[in-house]
């Protein structure tokens, strides 16, 4: 007897909903965020050895790079943070409410992100 079950899952044909991916992204980030802390923690301590070592620190590309992603990460958390919590008082579960709020999660962390970007450099 024949099965129409798939043999192999294409994953490049598996389309996520945006609350499903909004969701996988917060995890994410959270788990980002925890992970650099120790990189954050030596960057801190390297800018408060004085005032030249400050400016030293906050001049430097990679250091701005590696500032820029982790703060766009922390905005993307902490929108997508907001959402599920609201989702947990009960507002926005809705099939319809949940896509909106997740789009609206994207565009602050992109705007967020834009604005971090303009502020550093």
């Amino acid at each position: 007897m024949k099965s129409d079950r798939p043999v192999y899952l294409d994953l490049r044909r598996i389309r996520q909903p945006v609350p499903a991916i909004v969701s996988f992204l917060h995890r994410v980030s959270g788990a980002f965020l925890f992970l650099c802390i120790p990189l954050l923690l030596a960057v801190f301590e390297a800018s408060l050895a004085g005032p030249d070592s400050f400016a030293a620190t906050l001049g430097n590309p990679l250091i701005k790079l590696a500032l820029f992603i982790l703060l766009a990460a922390y905005f993307y958390h902490f929108f997508a943070g907001l959402r599920f919590l609201l989702l947990d008082l009960g507002w926005g579960a809705a099939l319809a409410q949940a896509h909106r709020t997740s789009w609206a999660v994207l565009a602050a962390a992109a705007c967020g992100a834009a604005a971090l970007g303009a502020w550093l450099w």
